[in-house]
């Protein structure tokens, strides 16, 4: 390019790089002579030559409908923030760990890990190598969590549906770990709230369709009578699960059993499904996340997009008023960890209930 513009590569360095110097006949010039070359600029060497490659990495779960909505929210809030996305998942051939090791093996400056199931240990181990942050489960010492309110969410759940005039209110559970056990005391804790502690049953599930399939079968066990009249779900693929057995069964949903799902997932919002769900505000847990993540990479986020709005805490979450329903607030605490290492407090997003078609009084 210099020699087809006529200066010195120094020059066209500068032209390229849109800085002052260069007159405008020169810079018409340089720019020419790129486009007749088919110059494009490396962008991932310019990066590395300032020591930063303004990519963050994203561990997900392909086959989940909530983390690939996450995804398009994150791509958003990471763009005004100046920064791109890498994605990296867990299949069948990669656990967490390869996923990750492949978005460091892509430089990527911070890791957003959309609910993983590794242990704390595991993700303090990746917090001491990288500036990391959880989305969607609880923090450890060395990596934040950016997460919903569960346990005002599974409240609202049960409040709508004792105010419908269901008590045999079941809770199909998720898989081992912190958002399960979350959510189930949740459930656990307004049940008892709403004088129904002694109708509290939580029935094995899992994260899949298959567990809502597998927790079905011993829902309809007992006699008809005796049956639960509504049931919570851990999120929405087990509420769907659920909801298909039941039908296939010739159970009516919500004439004879209601179900609630968590996520507000795209399908739980299709005309064939109805499906009320518990929103967990992707827009706002994106948002904090990649706010978060740039507050600790560059020392504070671009101004206007900080963590704190659409109703997010740092440290406490009010009583919010969560579909009709408000619930007393509670006391996100901070972790100091032991030895070396910061303080470090999740963010906790208020959720909202989103009522459809698949509640309704019980027969």
């Amino acid at each position: 390019m210099a020699s087809r513009s006529g200066v010195s590569t120094a020059t066209v360095s500068l032209v390229l790089r849109d800085q002052p110097g260069p007159s405008d006949a020169t810079r018409e010039r340089v720019r020419a002579a790129a486009a007749e070359l088919g110059y494009r600029p490396d962008r991932t060497a310019s990066l590395l030559a300032r020591r930063r490659s303004h990519l963050l990495g994203v561990l997900l779960d392909v086959t989940s409908p909530f983390h690939a909505e996450l995804v398009g929210t994150l791509d958003a809030a990471a763009e005004r923030h100046g920064f791109d996305l890498v994605l990296s998942s867990v299949t069948q051939r990669r656990d967490e760990g390869q996923a990750v090791e492949t978005l460091l093996d892509f430089r990527c400056e911070g890791l957003i890990l959309i609910g993983p199931h590794m242990n704390r240990r595991q993700l303090d181990a990746i917090g001491e190598r990288v500036p990391a942050l959880v989305l969607g489960r609880p923090g450890t010492d060395h990596v934040p969590g950016v997460r919903a309110a569960d346990d005002l969410g599974l409240a609202a759940a049960v409040d709508h549906l004792a105010d419908l005039g269901h008590r045999r209110i079941v809770y199909v559970d998720g898989p081992k770990g912190s958002v399960a056990t979350a959510r189930r005391r949740g459930y656990q804790r307004a049940m008892t709230r709403r004088g129904l502690g002694g109708e509290i049953h939580v029935v094995v599930g899992d994260h899949t369709e298959a567990g809502g399939i597998a927790a079905a079968a011993e829902l309809l066990r007992p006699p008809a009578a005796e049956r639960p009249t509504a049931a919570v779900c851990f999120n929405d693929r087990c509420a769907l699960g659920l909801r298909d057995s039941l039908i296939r069964a010739h159970i009516a949903v919500p004439g004879q059993v209601s179900i609630v799902g968590y996520d507000d997932s795209p399908p739980a919002r299709l005309a064939t499904v109805e499906l009320t769900s518990v929103s967990q505000n992707p827009a706002a847990l994106a948002d904090a996340t990649v706010a978060l993540l740039a507050e600790r990479l560059d020392g504070g986020g671009v101004e206007g997009h900080g963590v704190e709005g659409h109703g997010v805490e740092r440290h406490r979450v009010e009583g919010h008023r969560v579909e009709g329903h408000t619930v007393e607030g509670h006391t996100v605490e901070g972790r100091q960890p032991k030895g070396r290492g910061r303080h470090t407090a999740d963010v906790v997003v208020p959720p909202a209930l989103v009522v459809r078609g698949s509640t309704a009084p019980p027969p």
